[in-house]
């Protein structure tokens, strides 16, 4: 855990160094004690505390959330290919999201209150409805679990690109925002998702015991004290949060709920009270650096950083499935 750490400041200190232009890590560092200390005002320091280090921090919170999520999503269905993105989950955030951001164009100081709550409400009920059809025939399968979330998710993402026919002077924007990015990073929009981070994790990693049980089976956890359908709920709300809390601020980023929490598993093993805080600042690094490739491979030219974790997590997701059918 202590490797994780130091990984994830390592990561940060150097996303905050590189870009466009390269400003040495001992003038990053120096900025940031000048800005602490109500100092600064220069150009670099401007670079650093106002862009960089906001846009880093936004990327770790965005990966740990992530990552969190994917880690909750396989516990409760048992299913290491569960991640909010190929549950479809992103895609509900996303649609409520973008439908905020339509209703409220022009109007921009109400998005940060209503965006993520749109979020959070087309994240939960695109996930009861993936569970609902999922479940028609009495049980709870994977194949049928992925299915309906695939399925689902193709049909939110035309709602979307109907939705976006209205909204054609954002469109741009819009569609740049759907590739996942964190280029409109700002410590307004750390401000606006901390909380949903900070209650959507609390209780995860307070229940670890409880998420250790479900591993189990629900049979097995309701027979050792656990109210299986409730815990079920709650997990799932929190899931939700989390990912609606990623998608409000850098749109679709894939494969990042998928990759990490699977990868941290095969190092650490499945007990949760060591996988799901190692999950979280596994995520946290995976996307600090993604986003500083997405930014320095083509600089000046920025790529969407959804398009670097796709690149990575599909070879990835085909690995697991070909892993899967072989075992």
């Amino acid at each position: 855990m202590a490797s994780l750490v130091v990984g994830l400041m390592a990561a940060m200190v150097a996303g905050v160094a590189w870009g466009a232009v390269y400003v040495p890590p001992a003038d990053a560092l120096a900025a940031l004690g000048r800005a602490l200390h109500g100092g600064g005002g220069g150009l670099a320091d401007t670079l650093i505390v106002q862009v960089r280090l906001p846009r880093v921090l936004l990327a770790a919170l965005v990966g740990a959330s992530l990552a969190g999520a994917g880690t909750l999503y396989q516990a409760l269905f048992r299913n290491p290919l569960a991640d909010p993105y190929i549950l479809g989950v992103s895609s509900g955030a996303g649609l409520g999201a973008m439908i905020a951001l339509t209703a409220t164009a022009g109007a921009t100081a109400m998005r940060f209150g209503v965006v993520p709550l749109a979020a959070f409400a087309g994240a939960l009920l695109t996930m009861m409805l993936v569970v609902r059809l999922a479940s028609l025939g009495g049980r709870l399968e994977a194949t049928s679990l992925l299915l309906a979330g695939v399925a689902l998710s193709y049909t939110l993402a035309a709602i979307t690109s109907f939705v976006m026919v209205f909204a054609h002077q954002q469109m741009a924007a819009i569609v740049y925002w759907m590739m996942g990015g964190l280029g409109a990073a700002s410590w307004e929009y750390i401000w606006m998702i901390a909380p949903m981070f900070v209650i959507g994790i609390i209780v995860p990693l307070l229940s670890t015991r409880e998420l250790n049980l479900m591993l189990l089976g629900d049979e097995r956890a309701g027979h050792l004290g656990l109210s299986v359908e409730r815990f079920k709920l709650v997990i799932l709300a929190t899931a939700s949060l989390l990912t609606a809390a990623a998608v409000a601020v850098s749109g679709l980023i894939g494969f990042v709920g998928l990759m990490t929490p699977h990868m941290v598993r095969l190092v650490l093993g499945p007990d949760h009270r060591r996988l799901l805080p190692a999950s979280l600042l596994a995520g946290a690094i995976v996307l600090v650096l993604a986003d500083l490739v997405a930014r320095t491979i083509l600089a000046p030219v920025e790529i969407p950083v959804g398009i670097v974790t796709a690149v990575l997590g599909g070879p990835f997701f085909i690995w697991l499935l070909i892993r899967g059918r072989r075992a």
